[in-house]
C-alpha cells in the first residue's frame, strides 16, 4: 500500500514542477523564442516526442524538470528567436514565470482546502483545561482582535504573532459580548514543534470561492514572509541547518501526507509550491532568481553583459547548485528530517 502513497506523492510533486516549467514555457512562446526541449525529471532520457520544434521528454529521475531555450546557457547564437538576443525585460518575464505558476499554484491549493474544511477565524471555540488561556480566564466565544496592540485579522495573523514573541508575555486584546477586554498570557511552547501555544482553538468558518481564493492569498502571503524570516535567520545562524530538507524530505514529507488524506496533500503540495518559487527567485547564476538579476543589471546599463562571461557564471551556478543538491541529499539521509 506504500507504493501508493509513494506514487501519489511522486505525482503532487510532478505537478508543481510541471507547473513551474509551464510557465516558463507559455512566456517563451508568447515572446517567441525557441523552446529545444520540455522535460519532466532529471538525469538520462527515457522517451521522447517531438512537435514541431520542441521535444517533450520523460527522465528517469522523478525530481525536477526544465525547459531548454536556444540561447539560454549563453552559447553564441544569431538567431533572433535565442533567449539571449530577447530584450532583458522578455527575459525577466520568462524567468519570472515559472516562479509566479508555482505562486498560483499554491493559492489555488490553499483556496480548495479553504472551500472544503472551511478557514480558522479569530473567535475562539474551545479552550484546553488548565492551559494558559483557561487560567488567564478567556472563554469560549471570545474574539481575538489584538496582542500586544497590533490588529489581528484572522487565525494565521494570531498564530504568527504569539510565536514572534518567542515566548515571552503577551498581551491579548478580546471582544467579549462587544466589550474589549485584556489578558496577559504567557504562551506555552510545543518543544518538538518548536512552536508556541495557548491552549485554545479556533471557530470554522464556510466559505466560497471568491472568499477562498482571498483565503489562498492569505496563505501564500503569509508563508512567504515566513519562508524569508527563515532564510534571514538561516543567514545569520539564529536555526540551525537540521531543518533544512532536501529531495528525500520532500517526499518523505509528501508520502506521510497521502497516508493522512488527499487534502492533507493538497495542503503540503501548496506549501512546497511556496518554498519551489521562492528558491527559484534567489539571485543566484543557472536558478531564476539568476536571470533575473542579469535583466534588471541589462536594463539599468542599458547593454548586453558579455555573453561568454554570463556563461561561465551561468555554469558555475550550476555546479553549485548540483553540489548543494548533493550535500543535501546527504543530509538527508544520514541526518533525516524529524517527521
Amino acid at each position: 500500500m506504500n507504493i501508493i502513497y509513494l506514487l501519489l506523492a511522486f505525482l503532487a510533486f510532478s505537478i508543481l514542477i510541471i507547473g513551474h516549467e509551464l510557465g516558463h514555457f507559455v512566456v517563451a512562446k508568447l515572446n517567441n523564442v525557441m523552446v529545444e526541449e520540455f522535460s519532466v525529471g532529471m538525469g538520462p532520457k527515457i522517451f521522447g516526442i517531438k512537435k514541431k520544434e520542441t521535444e517533450y521528454c520523460l527522465r528517469a529521475i522523478p525530481i525536477g524538470g526544465f525547459v531548454k531555450m536556444l540561447g539560454e546557457q549563453g552559447e553564441d547564437s544569431k538567431d533572433p528567436r535565442a533567449f539571449s538576443n530577447k530584450k532583458p525585460i522578455q527575459r525577466m518575464s520568462i524567468a519570472l514565470a515559472g516562479p509566479i505558476m508555482n505562486f498560483i499554484l499554491a493559492i489555488v491549493f490553499f483556496a480548495i482546502i479553504g472551500c472544503v474544511n472551511g478557514v480558522p477565524t479569530s473567535v475562539i471555540s474551545k479552550i484546553e483545561n488548565n492551559s494558559p488561556a483557561y487560567n488567564a480566564g478567556v472563554l469560549a466565544g471570545d474574539k481575538i482582535t489584538e496582542v500586544n496592540g497590533e490588529k489581528i485579522s484572522n487565525w494565521n495573523s494570531f498564530i504568527q504573532a504569539i510565536n514572534e514573541k518567542n515566548g515571552g508575555t503577551i498581551n491579548l486584546t478580546l471582544n467579549r459580548g462587544n466589550t474589549l477586554i485584556s489578558k496577559r498570557i504567557t504562551p506555552l511552547k510545543l518543544e518538538k514543534e518548536n512552536r508556541y501555544i495557548i491552549g485554545v482553538s479556533p471557530s470554522i468558518k464556510k466559505i466560497g470561492l471568491s472568499q477562498g481564493v482571498v483565503h489562498g492569498i492569505s496563505e501564500v502571503n503569509m508563508l512567504t514572509k515566513e519562508t524569508f524570516k527563515f532564510l534571514g535567520n538561516l543567514f545569520k545562524k539564529k536555526v540551525s541547518m537540521s531543518g533544512v530538507g532536501g529531495p528525500i524530505s520532500v517526499m518523505r514529507i509528501s508520502t506521510k501526507a497521502a497516508k493522512a488524506g488527499i487534502l492533507t496533500l493538497v495542503n503540503i503540495s501548496a506549501y512546497i509550491s511556496v518554498q519551489l518559487a521562492i528558491f527559484n527567485l534567489l539571485p543566484i547564476p543557472a536558478l531564476d532568481g539568476g536571470w533575473i538579476l542579469i535583466s534588471i543589471v541589462e536594463m539599468i546599463i542599458g547593454k548586453k553583459l558579455n555573453e561568454e562571461k554570463v556563461a561561465k557564471v551561468t555554469y558555475a551556478g550550476f555546479v553549485l547548485l548540483i553540489s548543494l543538491a548533493v550535500v543535501v541529499t546527504v543530509k538527508d539521509i544520514l541526518y533525516p528530517l524529524k517527521l
